[in-house]
């Protein structure tokens, strides 16, 4: 286990409009607003989706287990924001739903809003983070730096 303590910074409310692409709008917020360690939650509704459902076989690295939709689904999830090779890297999981056919994964890939998706971020303050690639495990953990209380 590697951890690191901080404190919570800026916080977002942020509404996402009909249409938008929900993964490229928060790595545009990301950007615009030099975000580089932040967690957030999110609720609203997608028209359309990929998530990663888990892997095929228990090894690593994984290989994927793709499941999508397009038939306009709620949504509930929870995430974070760390940079990865310079910039920022959104790492949402999430349930969709619409009825009783229910799917929960980590959203990558198409990610078009329905009406409307509400978001609120944390910025995380006092801590080093970033994504960096492990080959042998197949995807880029967060590894971090302590920096001193006093700074």
């Amino acid at each position: 286990m590697e951890y690191a303590k901080g404190r919570i910074g800026r916080v977002f409310t942020v509404r996402i409009d009909h249409g938008d692409d929900l993964i490229l709008e928060l790595i545009k917020l990301a950007e615009l607003e030099k975000i580089e360690s932040a967690v957030f939650m999110l609720l609203g509704a997608l028209k359309e989706g990929k998530l990663v459902a888990g892997p095929k076989e228990n090894r690593r690295p994984p290989e994927p287990v793709w499941t999508g939709f397009s038939d306009a689904r709620e949504i509930l999830g929870i995430g974070d924001i760390f940079q990865e090779d310079g910039e920022p890297k959104i790492h949402l999981h999430a349930g969709t739903a619409r009825g009783d056919d229910i799917k929960l994964g980590c959203l990558r890939g198409e990610s078009e809003v329905f009406m409307v998706v509400e978001v609120f971020i944390f910025e995380l303050e006092g801590i080093s983070a970033r994504r960096i690639m492990d080959p042998e495990q197949g995807f880029a953990p967060v590894s971090f730096i302590q920096i001193p209380d006093n700074e």
